[in-house]
């Protein structure tokens, strides 16, 4: 059943890049694993997919380390959710990129974790383009700011940005979100003030849309997984 799924949600990224005159290779898939057991991850690995995603510290700790043999095979590990700032050592331990990056303090600490740790870490900087309460991320007008302050942090690789627009059943409503994320990108890649060029937006109602808006990285978990087994 996992299998079936990885199939239609990579034939669906590919017909959405050639909308976009773009290949689907340039696309990322993450499968969001949260909730999920070790065995629906080893289910999508053996289907193909490599990178998986992660909303929570504590929970993906086990999760991570049940899985390390895997590594070796390629299998990558993404923050996706928030992050508390006490929990950035943990986090730059056990992931390979941080997606959720939100404040100039917290990029310190993963910095100075990195550091630590003898790596440079990956990292995405998420902004906010709706003003929800109850979701973090960088003001749009913050974020050419914030990413100056953290270009001087050595042990951190700021190589792009991330979202989480409003969640609206019709994803032509959620397009200009998308749209506005990748201008923002253009821009501060333009100024010098990001290692890559990485958008990750969309997830499984909506990430056509964010392919054809030029997504690099889709954050998939109910298309792939089914419906959460347990509260996200």
């Amino acid at each position: 059943m996992i299998e079936d799924r990885v199939a239609a949600v990579r034939q669906r990224i590919a017909r959405a890049a050639e909308r976009a005159s773009r290949l689907p290779e340039e696309v990322t898939l993450v499968a969001v694993s949260k909730t999920w057991p070790a065995e629906a991850v080893r289910a999508a690995f053996a289907a193909g997919v490599r990178h998986f995603g992660e909303n929570r510290v504590q929970e993906a700790d086990a999760k991570i380390e049940g899985l390390t043999e895997l590594r070796a095979s390629g299998l990558r590990w993404h923050l996706v959710g928030h992050l508390q700032s006490n929990k950035a050592r943990k986090a730059a331990a056990l992931f390979d990129v941080i997606q959720s990056v939100h404040s100039v303090e917290l990029a310190g600490r993963l910095a100075r974790a990195g550091a630590d740790l003898g790596r440079t870490l990956r990292v995405l900087v998420q902004v906010d383009l709706a003003g929800e309460a109850g979701k973090s991320g960088l003001a749009e007008s913050a974020v050419e700011g914030a990413l100056r302050r953290m270009r001087d942090l050595d042990g951190l690789r700021v190589e792009g940005l991330m979202v989480l627009p409003p969640y609206l059943d019709d994803p032509e409503e959620v397009r200009p979100y998308f749209a506005r994320l990748r201008g923002l990108r253009d821009r501060v890649a333009a100024a010098g003030l990001l290692d890559g060029t990485e958008l990750s937006m969309g997830m499984s109602h909506d990430f056509e849309t964010a392919v054809e808006e030029g997504a690099t990285i889709v954050r998939v978990g109910t298309a792939i997984f089914g419906e959460r087994t347990a509260a996200a």
